[in-house]
């Protein structure tokens, strides 16, 4: 299937819990959000299928390199562009993770992008990080918070509440 067939399967495996060749399949038909991860970590390859199986046109996955475990919920709208993006980052519908001139983030592990929300330039986004709907983040963030607003400000740090702004 492919060198990232690893990859896949983790993806997969963080967006249902349910027989791998089954689940493949069911998600392939159904899941145009997987689509499109898939169609991304196939590559050129991906030409092929897409042509029976149509990605979301509206998701765009323009990173090199993604960690597994990457989930796309309702993705229309939405647009990933960043230097590297670790594991397990998910993201929700009409979200931007992209460019200011040729400088665009760094995402840790763990990472998750709310509705709506905008994570833009030369920032790097720490581990375990939470982006609330929204939320315009142009400034570096630590590990383990969550960031709302805008301007983003870290509403929670190791779980407990704080006003700090970035």
């Amino acid at each position: 299937m492919s060198a990232n067939k690893r990859i896949i399967d983790e993806d997969l495996s963080r967006l249902t819990n349910v027989d791998k060749w089954g689940g493949i399949i069911k998600q392939l038909l159904l899941n145009k959000e997987f689509r499109n991860v898939v169609y991304y970590r196939l590559g050129s390859v991906a030409f092929l299928p897409s042509l029976l199986l149509k990605p979301n046109p509206t998701l765009h996955i323009m990173t090199r390199e993604i960690g597994p475990g990457l989930i796309v919920v309702h993705g229309d709208a939405t647009y990933i562009n960043a230097k590297s993006i670790g594991k397990n980052f998910y993201i929700n519908q009409c979200a931007t993770v992209g460019v200011i001139g040729t400088d665009s983030p760094v995402i840790g592990d763990n990472v998750r992008v709310a509705t709506g929300a905008i994570v833009l330039g030369n920032i790097i986004v720490g581990n375990n990080v939470n982006i609330g709907a929204g939320a315009v983040v142009v400034k570096n963030v630590p590990d383990n918070c969550t960031v709302v607003g805008n301007p983003a400000r870290i509403v929670k740090i190791d779980g407990q509440k704080v006003d700090v702004k970035l």
